[in-house]
């Protein structure tokens, strides 16, 4: 391609409101451009980027027999209604209505659109596995778009489901498809995770994330430091044993705590520790509340709560809610004398002796506190985010903390939108069954900015070749000189030949504008056409190491072959 018949918008500066480093260069390097706040253009080169990523995605999932298909964006609300999600997915979902009133909604995923499709064309057992995707743009109507391409309103996603007779092969499939997934992240370079995870509004058990390692991601990672566990910070379970202190129970003691509101403040004021304390929360879980209980230094985990009481929703009770159903504000919140409100406690709660906690009433609290005695729990489970240094869910090693981009998530949905949406199927013995489920998505354009985040330094990108939206990037110093131009000519038509993808920088532009270009655009390999253009001889510039050599051009093939694999 001639750079001067395509679009490349180049820009000097960082633009304001780019706050990382893959948005600025995205924006800089013109591969991307903003039309509204999560909503991009993919201009020439970015295209090229997704075509290279999409073609891994498509290849490796070939190999484990997935077929593509292509599904409608818009979706009737009927199939969203038969699911259940439509009252339950929440704001992100962006709904709309026809001209006959019609209600539809522009596709965040696809479960409800494959399992009606499957259900009506799949009727016996000996039609499965099945397993298809699509690569589509996707919509979710996020609060707080940022970081460019990586939080939008608007992406593109791989999105694959597989339906099967039986556990076991889901079980296999699913195997395949996390082998299918680490080779991608292999093959894209880039440096990633694969670990558990929460199905959030997808439904079903059995998930894992794969996250690429990143200072700007959004999501916090749990790994051991010596073994290969790790999991979503959400997922991970603690596994800590909580030893009572020695010491006999006092009497319980109501005492004034004028202005004491937070943990902190209550410990100082009354001379303990956060662990002496007792964190007392109220949530709301569906339509009914519960009061959570953790230790004073830890936070209660709403997955693991979620999880816990099998609900789909729970959320902190507004000030305003607690104020209502206990009577007090949420900084004097206590179990003591608390009635028809079901009371779950984390592990850690066991083991205090003498403790404190809210009073239900404003500016008091009890010390002496002690479980089992003063207060009744209904139930105790592991109710707390896992911390650094905690020990490994695995027993190996302790917990250390990454952050992490996701970009890709497999589900083993099971039956969960089989049963429904009544997509059933005769087994073996003639009887029917729903079909059981398995999910897959990959964030492709979110691959993209992973690729850039991971891949740049202080001049631009720095691409891997098989990313790159071209291989070689070849400059013509000066059009206007004829054996410079009638060289350019001569290598870019003999290196497409050869198989490479290659940029022609064609422009008329001062020489500094074009290799400032180049280091921005960040294309594997450079070859300048110079002063020395009569005696055969260019410069070849490897982009990731910076290294500049003169060469001939009858070496210039045994070279860049040494450099590029295709």
């Amino acid at each position: 391609m001639k750079q001067s018949m395509t679009l490349i918008p180049t820009l000097r500066e960082n633009p304001a409101d780019a706050e990382i480093r893959s948005h600025q260069l995205l924006l800089r390097a013109g591969y991307v451009r903003q039309n509204a706040s999560g909503v991009y253009s993919y201009l020439p080169m970015a295209k090229r980027v997704l075509h290279n990523i999409e073609k891994i995605v498509r290849e490796e999932l070939d190999n484990i027999g997935a077929v593509e298909l292509l599904m409608p964006a818009l979706q009737p609300a009927e199939l969203w209604q038969e699911s259940g999600r439509w009252y339950t997915y929440g704001a992100e979902l962006m709904r709309m209505k026809d001209r006959h009133e019609r209600e539809f909604a522009l596709g965040p995923t696809h479960e409800e659109v494959i399992t009606s499709l499957v259900r009506d064309e799949v009727k016996s057992y000996k039609r499965l596995p099945l397993a298809l995707y699509q690569i589509q743009t996707k919509f979710r109507d996020e609060k707080r778009p940022r970081f460019g391409v990586l939080r939008g309103r608007e992406f593109i996603m791989k999105d694959g489901y597989s339906f099967h007779n039986s556990q076991e092969s889901l079980d296999e499939m699913y195997d395949k498809f996390y082998e299918a997934y680490s080779n991608i992240f292999r093959r894209a370079n880039l440096n990633f995770r694969a670990v558990i995870a929460d199905s959030g509004a997808m439904g079903g058990k059995d998930t894992h994330e794969f996250m690429v390692l990143s200072d700007v991601g959004e999501d916090t990672i749990a790994y051991s430091d010596t073994s290969d566990y790790a999991a979503n910070i959400e997922m991970a379970p603690v596994i800590t044993k909580y030893e009572k202190k020695a010491e006999a129970q006092k009497a319980l003691e109501k005492i004034k705590t004028e202005n004491q509101k937070t943990i902190e403040d209550v410990s100082a004021y009354l001379n303990v520790t956060a662990a002496e304390c007792i964190k007392t929360l109220l949530f709301k879980v569906d339509e009914e509340y519960a009061l959570v209980l953790v230790r004073g230094d830890h936070e209660v985990n709403d997955i693991k709560l979620k999880n816990l009481l099998e609900a789909e929703n729970v959320e902190l009770a507004e000030a305003d809610v607690t104020k209502s159903v206990l009577g007090c504000a949420v900084g004097s919140i206590g179990p003591i004398g608390i009635k028809n409100i079901k009371i779950v406690a984390d592990h850690a709660i066991t083991s205090i002796v003498n403790g404190v906690c809210g009073a239900n009433e404003e500016d008091f609290h009890y010390v002496n506190v002690n479980p089992g005695k003063d207060f009744t729990v209904n139930q105790y489970a592991d109710l707390r985010f896992i911390e650094e240094g905690d020990l490994s869910p695995d027993g190996q090693g302790i917990i250390k903390f990454a952050k992490g981009i996701e970009v890709g998530h497999i589900f083993k949905l099971g039956t969960r939108y089989s049963e429904a949406m009544d997509a059933t199927i005769l087994d073996e013995n003639g009887r029917s069954k729903p079909m059981i489920m398995g999910c897959y998505g990959i964030g492709v354009s979110r691959v993209m900015a992973a690729i850039a985040e991971q891949y740049n330094d202080e001049k631009g990108f720095v691409w891997p070749a098989n990313i790159a939206p071209y291989h070689i990037h070849l400059i013509a110093v000066n059009m206007k000189n004829e054996e410079q131009a009638s060289l350019s000519e001569e290598l870019y038509r003999s290196m497409k030949k050869a198989g490479y993808e290659v940029l022609l920088d064609d422009r008329i532009e001062r020489p500094g504008v074009k290799f400032a270009d180049a280091d921005l655009i960040g294309l594997p390999i450079r070859i300048t056409v110079g002063k020395k253009a009569s005696e055969g001889i260019v410069e070849l510039k490897d982009r990731k190491t910076g290294e500049m050599e003169e060469v001939h051009i009858n070496d210039l093939q045994s070279i860049i072959s040494a450099k590029i694999s295709l």
